[in-house]
Parts: structure tokens; C-alpha cells; sequence
């Protein structure tokens, strides 16, 4: 009986300190000595490859780690201590000097330049440039630093996401672990950010997101270390925050402005700016939204509400409002004066607005830094001035572009192909004739449309009325 009671006290003792209850599976040893290899190892001593030799006193090299991420420094591997090892992070050491180059890690110029050699495909072209500028435009705002994308030659920060081994000695690790690594400010290499492709990147909390991990490795190209600060940008493990009007946290600020001054004026938008737009024609009157007349210049939806566009208006239905309120476009988007079509990636937290040759990409309180761009960003030639509507499909993910009788289709993985609106009326129309019974096309129209499903689609008449999809239809 004494030894059951003994036993129970030993194991309730063990449930109070179980946080730090000591972790010896043979996998969690060779996790921590990887992780102390690569993150923790003496950065003047010798390496090969990229890859430090050997961590030469475990215990002394992991109380350096428990210390610096605020854990009780013991040199013991408990719980605590694997639970951080196993956090996404930043590729780079976290003990000081933890650039590949000799020398201060400063930039000795104002004007620094940035490429994007590579892109990911979890994100349009549009929306990593915006995003990159955002990142980049955290330090310009407090510093007199500059940044200006270039698109040939070699820049100060040269950027790609790739998988694996990407060229570097520093090969990523596949999902999860390390998400990316920068290199400090210097000659050849100096300055590059890398990101790994096998992440799943993203504008929001899901995944892992672009804004705050860009910003972070910018922080090293700029020459920040690591910071011990949880709250820091620079803190090495990854941890989304809102990034709805996000600045600079106080100890990432401090350093940064510690290398390279405070900003005396106001930083001006990143390139390229914003382009000026017609003020609305005085004496324009709203539209009056009781008149049964009233045609939408266009209509999307953003994060769960409705928004309709007319001339210099919008209205937003929301299921947390009764009412239908009506507000000035440039009060809510203050470059944009009107919108001719609008559509949503719902999975991004990101709307498209299109107005003549150009487009924006916005939230729905703001737009993203680096708009306008051209609508040529697309892959639309030069004949194609305006967008009169456009529609993505969660179903298929691909998104429509009405242009006069043509409409534009293009998906994440596809490039932008242009296709007849005629038979994309034909065959939706052909489509309700087969699914309701009740003609809507001219018999001849009819026939042609079939004709045309029966060539590219393989579909009989039978089939049509059983399987037909948007996908099937070129949506």
C-alpha cells in the first residue's frame, strides 16, 4: 500500500512540472542536436558547405538556446524545449554575427534595389509584388531607406521561392520547420531572400503569410539579427499576427533605425506609384437607388458582404445591416474614382477592381501598395482597353474576363486564353434547353451548340442532361 501511494505521488508530481517533464526519445535527441547543429552552432567556426560540423557540448549549447527563447535554462531537453524546436521558423542562426560575409552588415546607399526572379504559385504575380513592396515599405517608412523593384540585371536583393536545394548550400526542408533564410547586406549573395515553395503561402492567417515572413528575412538583408523579444518581427519562430494596418513592432524599429537613421518626411508610396485619376464631374449626382432602371457598372462580393458599383457609388449589403448604405468609392479607395468589373478570390482576402486599361488589387478597407498595374499584367494584349465584367469560380478556380464578344479564362496554373462569347452563350443555352425541356435558342442555334459539344466534349444529348458542369462548359 505505502509503495501505490508513493507511486501516486511521484506521478502527480511529475503532472505538476509535466511542461518540463524531460524529453528522451531517441527522435527527440536527434531533433535537437540538428536543430543546435544548424541554429545555435559558433558561427567563426569551421563548416562545410553551409553546415556546421558538430556541436561540440550539448549541454552548454542548448542552455544558450532555452536562454535565449526564455525557457528554464537547465541544459536538460524537456517538453518546453522541443516544443519550440518544432515551430516553424527563420533559417538563419540565432546567435550574433549571423551573416555569410566578412564585414558590417549595413548597405552603404539610400536607394536599394529588389527582384523577383521566381515566383510561387500559391499567389498571383500581382499580389507577391504587392505584397513584397508592403513588406519592404515597413522600413522605408521609418528609415531614409528606398526600394525600387527592378525587372532585368542583377538587384541588391535578389528574390525567389524554390523548394529544397535551391543553389545556396542551404537547402529548405520541405512543409513546415524552416520557411526561409536572408542573406546580410553585402557583395554577390548579399542581401537575397529565399522562401521555401513547399510552404503553402497566403495574404492571411491560413498557411504560412507572405507579409510578415518577407518582412522578417528583409530584416536580416537590411542587417537585424534575431531578436529575444517575442513580440519583435524578428523573433526567429513564426506567428501570425493581424496584419491589418501593420507597422513595425517598437524593438524592430529600434534596430533598424540603429543602422541607418530615422526618416525625416513622409515615405512616399512604393513604385509604381499610383496612377492620378479624374475627379467626379461636379454637380454628379448619386444614382438613385429606387429607379428600376439602374444597371450595375459592376458587383463582387468582399468577405462575406455584397458591393454594388455605379459611377462614383457603391452600395454594401451586409447581413449585419438592415439598411443599404451608399458611399463615395473614393472615401472607402481613394485611387479609385469608378469600377467597371470587380471579382473575389475568397481564399486570398483579396478583390480585383478593374477600371479601363488598369486594375487594383484591394481589401475592403484599403488598396494594396504597388497598384495600378496594367492590365498586360494579365496576359491581355494591347487591343484590350477595357473589362466589362469579370467572375471567378470557386468550383473550378479559374477566373472570366468579359471583354465586347470575347471572354478571357485563366486559373492559377493556366495562362490567360481567349475564347468565342458566342458559343459560350450557345452552350449554356443549349445546356438549360437539355436540363428544363424548354427551348430558349432558335432550333438551328440548338443544333450548332450540340455539334460543338459533341466535337470538343464527347457529350450525346443523354449525357448533356446528367453530367454537365461549368467545368464542362469551359467555366
Amino acid at each position: 500500500m505505502r509503495d501505490t501511494a508513493v507511486l501516486v505521488m511521484v506521478l502527480a508530481a511529475f503532472l505538476v512540472l509535466c511542461s518540463g517533464a524531460p524529453a528522451t526519445s531517441t527522435t527527440d535527441q536527434e531533433t535537437a542536436e540538428e536543430y543546435l547543429k544548424q541554429f545555435y552552432s559558433d558561427p567563426s567556426a569551421p563548416s562545410i558547405s553551409g553546415r556546421r560540423v558538430k556541436v561540440q557540448d550539448f549541454e552548454s549549447v542548448l542552455k544558450k538556446m532555452q536562454e535565449f527563447f526564455g525557457l528554464q535554462v537547465t541544459g536538460k531537453l524537456d517538453t518546453n524545449t522541443i516544443e519550440v524546436m518544432k515551430k516553424p521558423r527563420c533559417g538563419i542562426t540565432d546567435v550574433s554575427n549571423y551573416g555569410h560575409f566578412n564585414g558590417k552588415p549595413k548597405w552603404d546607399k539610400q536607394t536599394i534595389t529588389y527582384r523577383i526572379t521566381e515566383y510561387t504559385t500559391d499567389l498571383s504575380q500581382g499580389e507577391v509584388d504587392a505584397t513584397i513592396a508592403q513588406a519592404l515599405k515597413l522600413y522605408s517608412d521609418v528609415t531614409p531607406l528606398s526600394f525600387k523593384q527592378i525587372y532585368s540585371d542583377t538587384a541588391d536583393i535578389m528574390i525567389l521561392f524554390k523548394a529544397r536545394n535551391h543553389g545556396d548550400f542551404h537547402p529548405f526542408d520541405g512543409p513546415g520547420n524552416v520557411l526561409a533564410h536572408a542573406m546580410s547586406p553585402g557583395p554577390n549573395e548579399g542581401g537575397d531572400a529565399h522562401f521555401d515553395e513547399d510552404e503553402k503561402w497566403t495574404l492571411s492567417s491560413a498557411g504560412v503569410n507572405l507579409l510578415l515572413v518577407a518582412a522578417h528575412e528583409f530584416g536580416h538583408a537590411l542587417g537585424l539579427d534575431h531578436s529575444r523579444d517575442s513580440s519583435a518581427l524578428m523573433y526567429p519562430t513564426y506567428k501570425y499576427v493581424n496584419t491589418q494596418g501593420y507597422q513595425l513592432p517598437p524593438d524592430d524599429k529600434q534596430g533598424i533605425q540603429a543602422l541607418y537613421g530615422a526618416r525625416r518626411t513622409p515615405n512616399p508610396q512604393p513604385h509604381p506609384k499610383p496612377q492620378p485619376q479624374p475627379n467626379p464631374q461636379p454637380g454628379t449626382k448619386p444614382p438613385a437607388r429606387c429607379n428600376r432602371d439602374l444597371v450595375f457598372d459592376a458587383a463582387t462580393s468582399i468577405r462575406g458582404e455584397l458591393y454594388f458599383f455605379k459611377n462614383d457609388y457603391y452600395w454594401k449589403k451586409s447581413s449585419l445591416v438592415k439598411d443599404i448604405p451608399q458611399t463615395l468609392i473614393r472615401s472607402t479607395w481613394p485611387s479609385i474614382s469608378s469600377v467597371d468589373a470587380a471579382y473575389e478570390l475568397k481564399g486570398k482576402g483579396v478583390s480585383y477592381f478593374f477600371k479601363g486599361r488598369n486594375y487594383w488589387a484591394v481589401t475592403a478597407t484599403s488598396v494594396l501598395p504597388g497598384y495600378p498595374k496594367h492590365v498586360s499584367h494579365f496576359g491581355f494584349p494591347a487591343s484590350v482597353t477595357k473589362i466589362d465584367a469579370a467572375v471567378h469560380v470557386d468550383s473550378t478556380r479559374r477566373t472570366l474576363f468579359f471583354t465586347g464578344d470575347k471572354y478571357w479564362r485563366t486559373a492559377e496554373e493556366e495562362s490567360l486564353e481567349m475564347r468565342d462569347m458566342a458559343v459560350l452563350v450557345l452552350t449554356l443555352a443549349a445546356c438549360l434547353t437539355l436540363c428544363v425541356g424548354a427551348p430558349v435558342i432558335s432550333t438551328e442555334d440548338q443544333e450548332k451548340a450540340e455539334e460543338y459539344l459533341k466535337q470538343f466534349y464527347s457529350y450525346s444529348s443523354t449525357s448533356l442532361t446528367q453530367n454537365w458542369s461549368c467545368e464542362h462548359a469551359g467555366l
